[in-house]
């Protein structure tokens, strides 16, 4: 089983990283192969509306999203996992998901959507967040959740941490990384 994972966090081996390294010792642990982007090290133009993708699903820019459209084509699970900024997603990632509009175009306006695959299309997205109110993880799973309907994953698990924002800091949480171990092992369960 084939999965894909961004790591959309500026902050190497930050509290998104921990966690998104767990769920993928789970899912490697469990048979899945993975492939991961760290999206802030890729050089990514955000999308230019520019309407060039509305008759083909397919994106004009030629950059490192090449590489990932190819990888979300392939997937059979795609794990999302990003710190919230400003009650949102990183940059980074809303950069890769904003090029996902090729996807949309093939899915809805040409009527193409990316085939289920022998598995089905699942997700697992993972959200860390400084503050303590619920309004930044669920604007930020509004968009995660858009980004997944358009790349054709019907269902996925939200994992979610609030009033975590020191470097680090996930690794004091009682569950947070045994749970993220355990949605990783779940992802690729068939």
């Amino acid at each position: 089983m084939k999965v894909v994972a961004f790591h959309g966090s500026p902050r190497a081996e930050g509290n998104s990283h921990l966690l998104l390294k767990n769920a993928l010792k789970g899912i490697e642990e469990a048979g899945g192969e993975t492939l991961t982007f760290r999206l802030p090290s890729m050089q990514i133009s955000p999308c230019l509306n520019c309407g060039g993708c509305d008759e083909t699903g397919l994106c004009v820019l030629d950059d490192e999203m090449t590489a990932i459209y190819s990888a979300i084509r392939e997937a059979d699970r795609i794990v999302l996992a990003s710190p919230i900024f400003f009650f949102a997603l990183s940059a980074q990632t809303k950069i890769m998901i904003d090029r996902c509009q090729a996807f949309w175009c093939e899915k809805y306006l040409l009527k193409k959507p990316l085939p289920e695959g022998q598995y089905g299309r699942k997700g697992l997205l993972m959200l860390v967040g400084g503050m303590k109110k619920e309004e930044g993880i669920k604007c930020a799973e509004a968009s995660a959740r858009a980004f997944f309907r358009t790349v054709s994953i019907p269902e996925h698990k939200t994992l979610s941490y609030l009033g975590i924002d020191a470097f680090g800091q996930i690794l004091n949480h009682p569950t947070a990384l045994n749970d993220a171990y355990e949605a990783g092992k779940n992802l690729v369960a068939v």
